[in-house]
């Protein structure tokens, strides 16, 4: 985060929320209003909803001292909202996701094999090996398209894109710190780069539990395809053949790129920090050697394209600018979740993950993160030190890391991936579930499980 909120500014009002939540409902609604759905395809008008609200967002900075800096009413305020929201979250959020797109947009595995549940479940069982060491979103890039392919005879491939969303784009990048922007964030913060690792067993049970849940869904979906669809799946074979290896290469670069260019640290080995925007800069470089580099056919059998990204272009920036106002709520309550009896990993848990849901989960795990670091300022069982000298519980870490990875996976803007995921399935022909249709999903497969790891890990 790029800008530090002043203690002493007051919370807005509860009402300054409602942009924000007016940019989620028109997620949710207008692709379902007949005569919206037609109109809000269309990447501009995305963008037009986002800056309608935004500037609403802005207004209401206008006429108050923000807390970023303490700066005073008017331009400066807008201006301090500004260098937070775009330059300090959303240039480095969109230069990353672009990059990864690009990159991973080059690795084109092709080939069409059986659409068995057993072949599906191993897909995204690799994906989710795979999340934590290429992240979430240079994973779910490399494998949705193979995925999509394997399933094209399939009538019944949604829930198999839910699944993929649920494993490869958030559940499988728990593990490393570069595997989802939750966890770098709490390694800039001091979080030692391997102790993520500690997270093995909750990423296990979910993982297991997650394909286990999906084998025999998609069995009993299996079953319900035509025969002639059947029969088509398994003539119609082709070997796997991967094009385009010269992106792994730049895709090694840039998770290095993300790892080891942070403006706050030396570089190991050397005295010299990164200067500012280095990292995107380097992202984009490595980004347009990809497309210098990659055979036209490889990006041709991807049917890439930059559709995807520019809808999640256009709607996180208005996402980016009105959570402002409820990250900043949030803030005004972190030094006093103490005092409220807020001291419990399940609480953290719960808390971290329902707002990762709707918010950026990064930000809301920097909030939580930063409360339960001020309940702890000196060694003892059960406390890490970080590498900034400071003191944290590390069953309050391990919760907050889990709730702010896992639970992004219970709505499509919970992280930046879900939203390329769906978008490039439909380009496909896939029919995705609504906005609260992916959500039914979630509230019936991932809230009972998330209960169950409340109970083994979080309990006490």
């Amino acid at each position: 985060m790029s800008a530090i909120l002043g203690a002493a500014s007051p919370a807005p009002h509860w009402l300054w929320t409602l942009p924000f939540v007016a940019i989620l409902l028109a997620i949710a609604v207008l692709p379902l209003i007949r005569a919206t759905h037609h109109w809000w395809e269309n990447n501009r008008n995305k963008l037009l909803v986002s800056v309608v609200l935004a500037a609403v967002t802005l207004g209401y900075y206008y006429n108050r001292a923000t807390g970023y800096h303490e700066s005073a009413p008017g331009a400066p305020s807008v201006g301090s909202v500004l260098e937070h929201s775009l330059l300090g979250e959303y240039v480095p959020f969109l230069t990353l996701l672009f990059s990864l797109y690009v990159i991973a947009g080059g690795i084109a595995v092709t080939g069409d094999l059986r659409a068995t549940p057993l072949v599906n479940s191993a897909i995204l069982g690799v994906g989710a090996l795979i999340a934590s060491f290429v992240g979430t979103t240079g994973a779910s890039m490399v494998l949705i398209r193979p995925l999509l392919m394997t399933n094209r005879e399939r009538k019944r491939v949604a829930h198999t894109v839910v699944f993929f969303i649920f494993l490869v784009s958030n559940v499988g990048g728990s593990l490393l710190p570069i595997g989802d922007p939750p966890l770098f964030l709490g390694y800039l913060r001091g979080v030692p780069f391997l102790w993520t690792l500690r997270l093995w067993k909750e990423w296990a049970l979910c993982c297991a539990a997650l394909l286990v849940i999906y084998y025999f869904l998609d069995r009993w979906m299996f079953r319900h395809e035509t025969p002639s669809d059947r029969i088509h799946d398994r003539l119609d074979i082709t070997p796997l053949r991967i094009t385009g290896l010269v992106n792994i290469l730049w895709l090694t670069l840039a998770v290095l790129a993300v790892a080891l260019l942070d403006t706050s640290k030396v570089i190991p080995g050397t005295t010299w920090k990164p200067f500012p925007f280095l990292r995107e800069g380097v992202l984009l470089a490595l980004a347009g050697v990809s497309l210098l580099t990659t055979p036209r056919a490889a990006r041709e059998a991807n049917q890439f394209n930059y559709a995807a990204i520019g809808e999640v272009a256009a709607l996180f920036l208005g996402i980016f600018i009105t959570m402002q106002v409820p990250i900043e709520i949030l803030h005004s309550l972190g030094p006093t979740l103490a005092e409220r009896g807020f001291t419990h990993p399940y609480q953290y848990f719960w808390a971290t993950g329902i707002l990762s849901s709707f918010l950026d989960n990064a930000p809301t795990y920097v909030v939580f993160f930063e409360a339960a670091n001020q309940l702890t300022h000196e060694p003892g069982p059960g406390i890490i030190k970080l590498i900034t000298g400071e003191f944290i519980r590390e069953d309050l870490l391990v919760a907050i890391s889990c709730g702010a990875v896992f639970m992004g996976a219970n709505t499509y803007i919970g992280n930046g991936p879900n939203f390329m995921v769906k978008a490039i399935a439909e380009q496909s022909g896939v029919k995705m579930p609504s906005f609260f249709g992916y959500m039914g999903y979630s509230a019936a497969i991932l809230l009972p499980l998330f209960f169950v790891v409340t109970l083994v890990f979080f309990a006490y």
